[in-house]
């Protein structure tokens, strides 16, 4: 089994995933769906990759002022 990482946010009325080892996001109207839908997208992305996993390690969500 291999392990994804996300970020997860409320945009609007949903909330927003984006899985930070594949260029993948998608949304859901809770988390809990969200996630879900992250879930399957990665999993079908996978069928179907024809490139290694890259391996993410040391992930830090921050925030930043910009003018």
């Amino acid at each position: 089994m291999r392990k994804i990482h996300y970020t997860l946010y409320r945009e609007d009325a949903d909330y927003v995933v984006q899985c930070l080892d594949y260029n993948i996001s998608t949304f859901g109207s809770t988390e809990e769906e969200a996630i879900a839908n992250l879930k399957e997208a990665v999993e079908l992305y996978l069928e179907d990759a024809l490139e290694p996993s890259p391996e993410i390690t040391g992930v830090k969500v921050g925030e930043l002022a910009i003018a």
